[in-house]
């Protein structure tokens, strides 16, 4: 799986969240709207709720998702460089030096590359909460 199907994917998952939660604060406003007592406050509490649960299952799927891609990348680095290995003599040629950084590049950039991503999950779920969490307040007070 490529670096462009990763993103691509995890700018699904985030097109997905931010969906929603326009969704919820749509309901919200019609809700205020419609409504001015508490059963307000309460319908919002258990939609934000399940908003974050909804956020916080999606989230870990991401990461779960980013893992798997990851690990094929490396997994792919590896085993190109051992072919490299197999097909050459085994005395450190060019070709098998240069594939040797190939692979280390690709783990490193990899390893990297998740972490970015994940951060970006982790700030996306964050907003999502927080804005979940100003919306309950809103009805409460």
């Amino acid at each position: 799986m490529t670096l462009k199907n990763l993103t691509k994917r995890l700018s699904t998952i985030k097109r997905s969240i931010v969906t929603s939660m326009l969704c919820l604060l749509a309901m919200t406003f019609v809700w205020q709207g419609a409504f001015f007592s508490n059963n307000v406050a309460m319908a919002s509490n258990d939609v934000g709720d399940k908003v974050q649960n909804k956020v916080d299952k999606d989230a870990g799927r991401a990461k779960n998702f980013i893992q798997d891609t990851k690990e094929k990348v490396q997994d792919a680095a590896k085993s190109n460089a051992s072919k490299v290995e197999d097909a050459t003599d085994g005395k450190g040629n060019a070709i098998e030096r240069k594939a040797k950084k190939d692979k280390a590049r690709i783990l490193e950039k990899s390893e990297k590359d998740a972490a970015r991503t994940e951060k970006a999950v982790d700030n996306t779920q964050n907003a999502i909460e927080r804005t979940v969490e100003n919306i309950k307040d809103a009805f409460s007070k």
